[in-house]
């Protein structure tokens, strides 16, 4: 995506509130404790996912992994709370040194390269946390996955899901 994109995408982050109705429609896929990780996730953050799960569910997706992934993948930002700052950080530095902010992103999440390091091992993070509270192998393994580039063949049904994830979280 263009530096151009990125920026319109973040303004559109700074005023995203979750809507009570797209809660309601997506709560049917979520229950107990993933409905609370859910809830931990910072407002925009929340926004963003129930954006993600509609798009896929009005494409006809009805897997109920693949939706509750959607509303989760993004559960590991709850772990190491990025600041506004820091996802300008993460935008501008990946279209200038992408080779560089991999390299940064497996640091801890400490110091200047904290921003790196929530936006690379999120995903890990959120895949512990669903596991920890019971998602099924497919959820967790989709969140764990969501960032990592993908064949263009997908290979097997979890494949063509995290496929269709990925395609409608990097628009979205």
């Amino acid at each position: 995506m263009g530096l151009i994109y990125r920026v319109q995408q973040f303004f559109h982050v700074l005023t995203a509130k979750p809507d009570a109705a797209e809660w309601e429609r997506a709560s049917q896929v979520l229950d107990g404790e993933l409905a609370a990780l859910f809830l931990r996730m910072l407002p925009p953050d929340q926004a963003h996912a129930l954006r993600v799960y509609a798009i896929l569910q009005d494409k006809g997706l009805t897997d109920q992994d693949l939706l509750a992934a959607a509303l989760l993948h993004d559960i590991g930002k709850s772990v190491h709370r990025p600041s506004i700052l820091d996802r300008i950080i993460v935008v501008l530095a990946n279209q200038f040194f992408p080779r560089k902010v991999l390299q940064w992103g497996k640091s801890e999440p400490t110091g200047w390269r904290r921003p790196f390091s929530i936006a690379f091992q999120h995903p890990r993070w959120g895949a512990e946390l669903a596991a920890s509270q019971g998602a099924s192998p497919r959820v967790v393994e989709l969140i764990r996955r969501h960032q990592e580039p993908t064949a263009s063949e997908p290979r097997s049904t979890v494949d063509q899901m995290l496929w269709e994830l990925q395609r409608v979280d990097s628009e979205n």
